[in-house]
């Protein structure tokens, strides 16, 4: 039972933090998809904990190498899991300016190590009896009852109703939509706002040529869009933007394969060159001016993509030869 136990939930967490992840990816049905399997594997871990809690105890008492890390694991886990269901069911999305996705999102990176560690100190190497018919009907039966506790749940916060029945597809509730003032300020990761001179900020466009937009040329364009900015920590907000498709800032027949867009940050994205058309450069939103927080005085309206590809502050597009797969998923800074 040990066995099973410690390897079925070393599954369960690859399985949840690979779906987590991938549920970033997206803006549409895949999202929806990879959370269901990520809140499944996640109150699998829940009905595993009681044969857990036995393994962990005889081994703090045995105080075995190492033992605090294992412990250390294993409140981070508990600490992720227990702010996703608060989260996903609306009962507490916050406290201060942290997030309940923030802290889901943070103590399941902080186990990541933990748990490349725990793997390779306490290594259980597969035998054939590990698939053994037992062993494969006590899964089943576990999946079997998470996927019933999930499915639980949704319907009892649509009966009572809880706040997370009216979270989007993604996860996310809506914040603040059709109210300029109400967008909050968000960025990723250690970006920081920056103070922006808009008299002597230039957008350097290099398209097969370098072409250098002034703030006061690029405000005279009035290209509108509605547009969903479905943000990773956890909130969403349907918004008016205004400024001009940057398929009409490139030269007519120009060739390439990527846009990379860079922020003054350094932050930076990199697009397919067939989705100019699909990308707008706001210079407003609401119909004035992008506050410093909005990303004043240019930012990326990137439809159909989360909050983390439109870019603030653009300082820069390049169009390459790169594939635009040529970067990492998420940004690091």
């Amino acid at each position: 039972m040990k066995r099973w136990t410690n390897q079925i939930l070393f599954a369960l967490l690859g399985i949840a933090f690979t779906t987590g992840w991938l549920a970033f990816f997206y803006d549409s049905a895949p999202s929806r998809w990879s959370l269901i399997v990520h809140a499944t594997s996640g109150y699998a871990i829940v009905a595993l904990t009681p044969w857990k809690s036995v393994i962990a105890r005889r081994g703090i008492r045995r105080r075995r190498p190492g033992w605090w890390l294992s412990l250390a694991l294993t409140v981070s886990v508990i600490t992720s899991i227990l702010a996703g269901i608060v989260h996903s069911t609306g009962l507490l999305l916050a406290v201060g300016d942290v997030s309940a996705m923030e802290v889901h999102v943070g103590a399941a990176l902080v186990a990541v190590p933990l748990a490349v560690w725990h793997l390779a100190a306490r290594w259980i190497p597969v035998r054939a009896v590990d698939l053994s018919r037992r062993n494969l009907l006590r899964t089943g039966a576990v999946m079997a009852a998470a996927a019933a506790t999930y499915a639980s749940t949704e319907g009892l916060m649509r009966l009572l109703p809880l706040p997370g029945a009216q979270r989007r597809l993604t996860g996310s509730y809506e914040l603040g939509s059709l109210q300029a003032d109400a967008l909050p300020v968000t960025q990723w990761l250690f970006d920081s706002v920056p103070v922006v001179d808009s008299g002597t900020w230039r957008l350097e466009l290099r398209a097969g040529g370098l072409r250098r937009w002034t703030y006061a040329e690029l405000l005279a364009f009035d290209d509108r869009l509605r547009a969903t900015l479905d943000c990773t920590g956890g909130f969403y907000s349907v918004q008016d933007w205004s400024g001009v498709w940057l398929s009409r800032l490139l030269p007519s027949g120009v060739s390439g394969s990527s846009m990379h867009v860079r922020s003054i940050t350094g932050y930076d994205r990199r697009f397919p060159l067939r989705e100019a058309s699909q990308l707008l450069l706001a210079t407003r939103l609401g119909g004035v001016p992008l506050q410093p927080g909005h990303g004043f005085p240019v930012r990326v309206i990137a439809p159909g993509r989360r909050g983390y590809w439109w870019v603030k502050w653009v300082t820069a597009i390049t169009v390459d030869d790169l594939p635009a797969w040529w970067q990492l998923p998420f940004p690091v800074q």
